[in-house]
């Protein structure tokens, strides 16, 4: 049942709201998150010197340091000015697909898909202009300043990201949330953000929908969460709790004018306010608000696995695939002489695994077990530590000993190349499942086939074995209904790290 008392409803008088939003203006200088405009700002001065360093590079090695004033083009442009016109161009470029917007800084890869469209935007309206006018600009300058000073941009956001993700962990620079809502829908919420500290939020509170006065908190991983009241008290609930967002998971529950009148209280509170859709795992590019008959709806794409799209992945990974077999060519040649002279037995491993719209390959891997391996399976069921239907052992004694250096690294995994260049597997995607896995799939999980398995993917990055089946499947399901181009390069710098890093793989 909404109440309207605290959030002027129908039946309050229409200045109650005005007055009481003016009664909390005051309140923006006790809670201003300076570190954001700092961040934000740091973040300007950044790709200012960045742009103007590319820019510069780029002219000297063209032009020379002598030239600046020779003529460029058909219109005898003097270099330095061209050079000037493009570092500011891309600068309001950058501005005009807003890579600055403090919704996107800090986690996801919204924020470098921005910078790298704003740079290519900015660079291919150059070409055509070039073209249509035939001024002739030096194509040479044009080439090397947009690689360099693209990946410098990009580079810069994930260094000042790493340091703000330190900080984060550390508790300094977070949001301070309080969610509103019932437990049901509230504390899945609650869980993923204490999980994940670096995304910035600290959970403070929570308001039930109806006030308990037998509950004074909330148990939520182990992690007590104080209740300030019911949706009557969220207002005096964000003064007591100090907090800079107000996320609402049960708006339903709230109505239309209570959620239209708390988002009009928290306006001059300098407090932000989220609404949790109600559906998981589903990207923001795929998420777009339509105003329909005055309310707003969320319309949600189609997962964008057809099509162009899958065209374009295709050609990634083949293009990625051949490249990296090509740099891989003396690792392959090192760890098949070390597996001959270690063990006797073929340096492949070749195992089924299901693919694209459960079809079967082989899949290629370098052998790190005695041969006769599968045969042992059986005996060793009882220290099975796989989650769900996987079979995983941490200290699995059919590991030879140059396997498990091989293993630890992942080198194994590393003839799957083969399958991608074949069209079996793709650089990126779910894990290649078994088929005993797959015949106990249910339809939901059954979703994970409907692109191809990956090298790596989300499972690979967020703890590989150290997961739970429940969280491998929903990582597995997240890059189904979300797949881009920029996720997959996210996705592939994440798992060199993982790698190194040795997290998860035994």
């Amino acid at each position: 049942m909404t109440s309207s008392r605290a959030f002027d409803g129908s039946r309050g008088a229409p200045t109650d709201g005005v007055a009481r939003r003016l009664r909390f203006v005051g309140r923006t200088s006790d809670h201003s998150r300076s570190w954001v405009q700092q961040y934000l700002t740091r973040l300007a001065w950044s790709d200012a010197a960045i742009v103007i360093a590319s820019v510069g590079l780029a002219q000297w090695v063209r032009f020379g340091s002598d030239d600046a004033m020779a003529p460029n083009g058909g219109i005898e442009a003097p270099a330095a000015l061209v050079s000037v016109f493009l570092a500011v161009a891309w600068l309001v470029a950058l501005r005009a697909f807003q890579t600055l917007d403090r919704r996107i800084i800090g986690s996801g890869s919204q924020e470098y898909s921005r910078v790298i469209t704003a740079s290519v935007a900015v660079f291919g309206a150059l070409a055509m202009v070039d073209l249509l006018f035939k001024l002739n600009i030096a194509r040479g300058f044009l080439a090397l300043a947009l690689p360099v000073g693209t990946f410098g941009l990009v580079l810069s956001r994930w260094l000042w990201r790493q340091q703000l993700v330190r900080q984060r962990v550390a508790s300094k620079n977070l949001e301070n949330v309080l969610v509103v809502g019932g437990t049901s829908s509230a504390v899945p919420l609650m869980e993923r953000l204490m999980r994940q500290p670096g995304l910035g939020y600290r959970v403070v509170g929570i308001c039930l929908p109806e006030r308990r006065q037998s509950r004074d908190s909330v148990t939520v991983s182990d992690n007590s969460v104080p209740v300030f009241g019911s949706f009557d008290d969220v207002v005096q609930a964000v003064e007591k709790s100090d907090a800079t967002t107000v996320a609402v998971t049960s708006a339903e529950a709230l109505g239309h004018a209570a959620m239209q009148n708390l988002s009009w209280d928290l306006e001059g509170m300098d407090v932000d306010m989220l609404i949790a859709p109600g559906v998981n795992d589903v990207a923001g590019p795929r998420m777009m608000v339509r105003p329909v008959a005055g309310l707003p709806l969320l319309h949600i794409d189609k997962p964008q696995y057809e099509g162009a799209n899958r065209f374009l992945k295709a050609a990634v990974d083949r293009v990625g695939a051949t490249l990296a077999m090509l740099v891989l060519l003396p690792v392959f040649a090192v760890v098949a002489v070390a597996i001959k002279l270690d063990t006797q037995g073929p340096i492949f491993y070749r195992a089924t695994r299901v693919g694209l719209n459960n079809t079967h390959f082989r899949m290629w891997k370098f052998r790190s077990m005695v041969p006769d391996a599968d045969s042992l399976r059986s005996n060793l069921q009882h220290r099975d530590e796989g989650a769900g239907v996987l079979f995983k052992i941490r200290d699995d004694p059919r590991v030879t000993r140059v396997g498990a250096f091989i293993r630890r690294y992942s080198i194994d995994e590393l003839p799957q190349l083969f399958n991608v260049l074949s069209g079996d597997m793709s650089l990126v995607g779910p894990r290649p499942p078994l088929r005993d896995e797959v015949d106990q799939y249910d339809g939901r999980v059954a979703r994970r086939m409907l692109v191809k398995p990956g090298m790596t993917g989300l499972w690979q990055v967020s703890g590989r074995s150290d997961l739970s089946w429940e969280e491998s499947v929903r990582l597995d399901l997240s890059y189904v209904e979300n797949w881009s181009i920029m996720q997959d390069l996210v996705i592939l710098w994440r798992t060199a790290k993982a790698v190194v890093a040795m997290e998860g793989a035994y």
